[in-house]
């Protein structure tokens, strides 16, 4: 556990710096922690619990250029999940944080996650991601779209 949480930390750090550092023609390029949008929701895609979500911009508010049309830290609580959905035309890129989670592909074959790990769904890819763990599960989530 101790080796995991460390890693999940280092790794927590690593991607805050990502975050507050992602260039966009025209737009911010810097997303201070304290001005990130929340953006919770119930139920995502069938799923089960609340999705919480701290965003630099979100998919509503993309600008027609951008390439990643959606930054966010996310949470899923114990028993919480995101059902199984397709990307059509984006993709979708889990980088997990800390906390234990499955994982379900295209395939519906089911894939423990923990700390470190990354999942990505590709145009044409299901995936569906629960909190299978005991703790929180927290996890950068990126979109794009060309």
């Amino acid at each position: 556990m101790r080796k995991g949480f460390l890693l999940g930390s280092v790794l927590l750090c690593l991607c805050m710096f990502f975050v507050t550092t992602v260039a966009s023609a025209g737009g911010p390029q810097v997303y201070g922690k304290n001005e990130l949008k929340t953006w919770d929701r119930e139920k995502v895609a069938g799923g089960a619990g609340v999705l919480s979500g701290k965003f630099s911009f979100t998919r509503n508010d993309a600008e027609e250029g951008y390439v990643i049309k959606e930054i966010g830290w996310m949470t899923l609580l114990p028993g919480a999940s995101i059902g199984m959905h397709k990307h059509v035309d984006n993709e979708d890129t889990y980088i997990i944080i800390f906390g234990e989670g499955t994982f379900t592909d295209s395939n519906g074959k089911k894939t423990v996650v923990t700390g470190g790990d990354i999942t990505i769904a590709r145009p044409g890819d299901s995936h569906a991601l629960a909190n299978t763990g005991q703790l929180p599960l927290f996890f950068l989530n990126v979109v794009a779209k060309r």
